[in-house]
């Protein structure tokens, strides 16, 4: 692993007298990774609310991942006009948060997942609904989500008609209108001033040149974005790590941040290569297999591996802990439908909370009462002789 995910920090500990605690043991354990491990928390939004007792998915979620995105698709969210779900999301993060876990909320604008309220709205009201939507969300969830999918796919954004009944999308309508930078400054804008301590990612699955220029020609404009968002669905096969890594590469040359924001890799049959669009894919029935899961397995190994190695990544977001409701119907979760653990899980958290990761270990101090941690950057946790506790980042 490079340096670039280690670290180290020195702690000189004392007795309440002040004096050095020489000499002594203790007991040193991590509690996070600076590093973004996360997951969807869709499945558990109804387990938080105390509507569903879902309490061996949220131990296995809660074993593995320390990062969880929350869904704010506008339609489902606010499915009659001025009555959003925000209580319930709320109530969802505040659980997260309250067991360790950091939080984004994905997306604020999107051309997808609309509301038929949506459909009649003309352009300059459909404007300042959106900015209002996103005001909203950004302030009503200040403290508890401050990292933002600000806006998502925008790359297709004005060009995309394939709305199922016919109507276009009002967010599609007006990034016609607006332009793909103007409706990025809109969703950028509306979010900053809402929050202006906010991290606000722009997020695509368009991972071609088309979606650099949408960056840069944003940047050119004066939006301030703190973070590349790059989605890697991988339903017709692993992309490999001289690809995943090509990307990375071409992304961080704008010296930003790269999230790897929805991971996903197959354990059961791959979509055929020749499927463009792959919601385009419809199978009534798409199974788990052995032989699936041994190579997803290997995969997710090859995955973080790879990703954990670049000096730019700071996350990754698995999308999916199970397959029940997962995206397209695909084999994607670490979890088999019946909740028992892939292999993907184990090999996943032999990494994440095994080989990367400081389980409660004895250390001694010297005769001046130091310690000194070593291992991947994060928050550690020292227990000296008699309870007290030390937090103590390394960096």
């Amino acid at each position: 692993m490079t340096t670039a995910r280690t670290g180290s920090a020195e702690v000189v500990l004392t007795s309440p007298d002040g004096e050095p605690l020489a000499h002594h043991e203790v007991t040193v354990e991590q509690v996070r990774h600076a590093f973004g491990f996360g997951n969807i928390g869709f499945e558990l939004v109804p387990h938080a609310n105390g509507e569903a007792d879902l309490t061996p998915l949220a131990d296995d979620w809660l074993a593995l991942f320390d990062t969880a995105t929350l869904p704010f698709y506008w339609g489902r969210f606010e499915p009659e006009q001025g009555h959003p779900d925000t209580a319930r999301l709320q109530t969802a993060a505040r659980w997260f948060a309250e067991r360790g876990v950091r939080l984004k909320g994905h997306p604020l604008v999107w051309h997808t997942v609309k509301a038929q309220w949506h459909d009649r709205l003309p352009s300059d009201e459909a404007e300042r609904l959106l900015r209002e939507r996103v005001t909203r969300e950004a302030t009503d969830f200040a403290g508890l989500i401050d990292t933002w999918d600000a806006i998502n796919e925008v790359a297709i954004m004005p060009d995309f008609d394939n709305e199922p009944d016919g109507v276009p999308n009002a967010v599609s309508r007006l990034a016609r209108e607006l332009g793909r930078t103007g409706i990025v400054k809109l969703a950028f804008e509306a979010a900053r001033a809402a929050n202006p301590g906010a991290t606000l990612l722009i997020n695509d699955f368009d991972l071609s040149q088309r979606y650099e220029r949408v960056i840069e020609d944003a940047l050119e404009a004066g939006v301030r974005i703190d973070v590349i968002g790059l989605q890697t669905h991988m339903h017709q096969g692993f992309r490999g790590e001289e690809e995943l890594l090509e990307v990375a590469d071409r992304f961080a040359r704008f010296g930003l941040p790269l999230h790897f924001t929805e991971s996903s890799l197959v354990s059961g049959d791959l979509m055929p290569p020749e499927i463009d669009d792959l919601n385009d894919y419809v199978v009534e029935s798409w199974p788990s297999t052995p032989q699936g899961e041994a190579r997803q397995a290997d995969e997710i190994e090859r995955l973080y591996r790879a990703l954990t190695g670049h000096p730019s990544v700071e996350a990754i977001t698995y999308w999916g802990i199970t397959d029940v409701g997962a995206w397209l119907g695909a084999p994607i979760g670490l979890l088999r439908a019946d909740g028992s653990r892939k292999p993907a899980y184990d090999r996943l958290h032999g990494l994440i909370r095994g080989e990367w990761w400081m389980s409660p270990t004895t250390l001694r101090t010297d005769a001046a009462g130091r310690v000194r941690i070593e291992g991947w950057k994060g928050d550690y946790r020292i227990t000296v002789p008699g309870g007290e506790v030390v937090d103590v980042a390394v960096a």
